[in-house]
């Protein structure tokens, strides 16, 4: 098995343990992030009945305008920030983050932390 395979399966066998002890429900869904080489997605999601209530990526019109390339710091912020605004919209303020099997450090830190600076709380 060559190393990109192996570090995925590592990635998805950390978020397997993470998603049992995290589950969104309508009042306080879950704040899944994945992040590719390109780009970088998040979504709002409620557990209970299986929907998605929000999303936001690099790959949205606003952000692609603001940001040439969706794979940077710079572009997470964007998303973290659009992500916030689309849980406004919605009457959500908390949520609960899934770093979706990443370490907490660079881009996704880079949304978290644009979220929470955006009024999102977790």
């Amino acid at each position: 098995m060559n190393a990109t395979k192996e570090k995925q399966n590592k990635r998805r066998k950390r978020h397997r343990g993470l998603r049992k002890k995290v589950i969104g429900f309508r009042e306080k869904p879950r704040l899944s992030v994945y992040r590719s080489l390109k780009n970088i997605y998040c979504q709002l999601i409620d557990d209970i009945s299986g929907e998605t209530l929000a999303s936001a990526s690099t790959l949205s019109k606003n952000i692609k305008e603001k940001s040439a390339y969706g794979g940077n710091i710079k572009a997470a912020l964007l998303v973290g920030e659009m992500i916030a605004e689309e849980a406004k919209k919605i009457g959500v303020t908390k949520v609960v983050f899934d770093r979706g099997g990443y370490k907490y450090h660079g881009r996704v830190k880079a949304l978290a932390e644009s979220a929470r600076a955006n009024k999102l709380i977790f």
